[in-house]
């Protein structure tokens, strides 16, 4: 008798089923990866815990029993289900794709793009996280990432899409009185914005090691596009990415306040753990964000070949 606490081993119960569904220890062994012997001893654990012989073992054959035919129906109904829910279940995660991203490129660059995405994949459903810190993708709530950095982050494929370059830019308007900035020891008549660390290097490319109009920066927000937003607004120079703001340039609402094009060598990646980068909506994907990422290499061509290393 199976006692509750005693429910019979899984790997008991697969070499059972694949031996009635195929009615041979050794064509079950094929299936299952393992020897005849193996499956054989699986079945007698399997007789001798619950106590009922379920073959009758003839030299070249093996024939259920009538207790056999009884488990071996049941059981290969509960394993068909499994597989066929194992089937739903992969499907259904391919037809989900959750990324996570940088709140800037997330919000300046993809998201305006992710029409064309959806278009390509209409069976796809997104979902995009914008977040300040690197997410965990070994978590299971993120397929991938669109991350900041040099390419290196253990246990994941990084797919390059462009450089992280960064110049001054303002409004039209403002352009003749921001003049200044290219001297920073003179006083600014213009507010600087964005990351000072930026503002830094940038100077430095230019061939400044100290820079008093640092002080100048008053206001710290969390994200580049809305220091890009105050720029917008004409609120003063905004150092940004010429790349992902180029809509905007375009369109002539920015312009450079100074033709310098500043990078740190690092670069903007498509990431995703190696143990995924085969699924088929992550394929898609990185396929169709490296063809976005070359055609905005390709505009902003002229920003990227001026870049200083700082």
């Amino acid at each position: 008798m199976v006692a509750d606490h005693r429910f019979p081993s899984l790997a008991s119960i697969r070499a059972f089923e694949a031996a009635a569904r195929h009615g041979s220890f050794a064509k079950a062994a094929q299936e299952l990866d393992t020897t005849a012997a193996s499956v054989s001893y699986h079945v007698r654990q399997l007789e001798k815990q619950i106590g009922v012989s379920l073959f009758l073992r003839h030299p070249h054959k093996v024939e259920l029993t009538e207790p056999g035919v009884l488990i071996a129906n049941e059981a290969m109904n509960a394993f068909a289900a499994l597989r066929a829910s194992f089937i739903k279940a992969a499907d259904l995660d391919q037809s989900r794709l959750s990324i996570t991203t940088l709140p800037t490129i997330g919000t300046s660059w993809l998201t305006p793009r992710l029409g064309r995405f959806r278009a390509r994949h209409p069976d796809i459903q997104f979902e995009l996280d914008l977040s300040a810190e690197a997410q965990d993708l070994t978590a299971g709530r993120f397929d991938a990432a669109i991350r900041n950095g040099h390419g290196r982050w253990p246990g994941l494929r990084a797919t390059r899409l462009f450089p992280s370059i960064f110049m001054p830019l303002c409004t039209p308007a403002m352009k003749s009185v921001a003049a200044k900035l290219a001297d920073p020891r003179r006083a600014m008549e213009v507010p600087l914005l964005g990351r000072a660390d930026w503002w830094l290097l940038w100077y430095r490319a230019l061939g400044f090691e100290e820079v008093p109009a640092l002080a100048s920066i008053r206001t710290t927000l969390v994200a580049e596009y809305l220091d890009i937003t105050q720029a917008l607004a004409g609120h003063g120079v905004a150092i940004g990415s010429p790349i992902l703001f180029k809509n905007e340039i375009d369109a002539g609402r920015l312009v450079p306040a100074h033709e310098l094009v500043a990078t740190d060598g690092r670069a903007f990646w498509f990431t995703v753990p190696v143990v995924r980068q085969g699924s088929r909506k992550i394929i898609q994907f990185r396929d169709w964000i490296g063809d976005e990422a070359a055609a905005a290499r390709e505009s902003a061509a002229e920003f990227i070949r001026r870049a200083r290393v700082t």
